[in-house]
């Protein structure tokens, strides 16, 4: 784990400035745990974040989650222009409700993220392309160690 003075404690609806960012806990729907000694653990609630920059840029990290209604909510709420969102289809949403959830949050830009990394994580960037159609929204399909600007 990670020394206590690392550590900060917060829960879904809270808002914590780290480092100039504004970091905000939202709701994720999943399940959580680890298998210890051949034995599943609990490993508490699912959570995403809105991450605001000092120069006021709003991206949503929806962690892993399937599709849900409040993401209208923060989109309402937090109006994030980008949101980073799991495509893979098998332990988190896929391609089709990426793109609803992108439509309600109502961002201009997807990163698509937990895909391929196994066989079982099918949904690809090009079926969330597809998926979103003629709305006004970029897929941005970065490689590991690429960055965005």
């Amino acid at each position: 784990g990670l020394p206590d003075d690392q550590v900060v404690e917060m829960n879904k609806g809270g808002s914590i400035e780290i480092c100039g960012l504004q970091v905000t806990m939202t709701d994720a729907r999943h399940s959580s745990g680890i298998i210890i000694d051949d034995e599943y653990r609990y490993g508490g609630e699912a959570a995403g974040f809105v991450v605001e920059t000092e120069n006021e840029f709003r991206f949503y990290y929806a962690g892993d989650t399937c599709v849900f209604g409040d993401m209208a909510l923060i989109g309402e709420l937090y109006s994030p222009t980008l949101a980073i969102l799991p495509i893979g289809d098998l332990y988190t949403m896929g391609p089709r409700e990426a793109a609803k959830a992108a439509h309600l949050l109502g961002v201009q830009m997807v990163i698509p993220m937990h895909f391929g990394t196994f066989p079982a994580l099918h949904g690809t960037p090009g079926q969330l392309r597809e998926a979103i159609g003629n709305l006004p929204i970029e897929v941005i399909n970065i490689e590991p160690g690429q960055t965005v600007e």
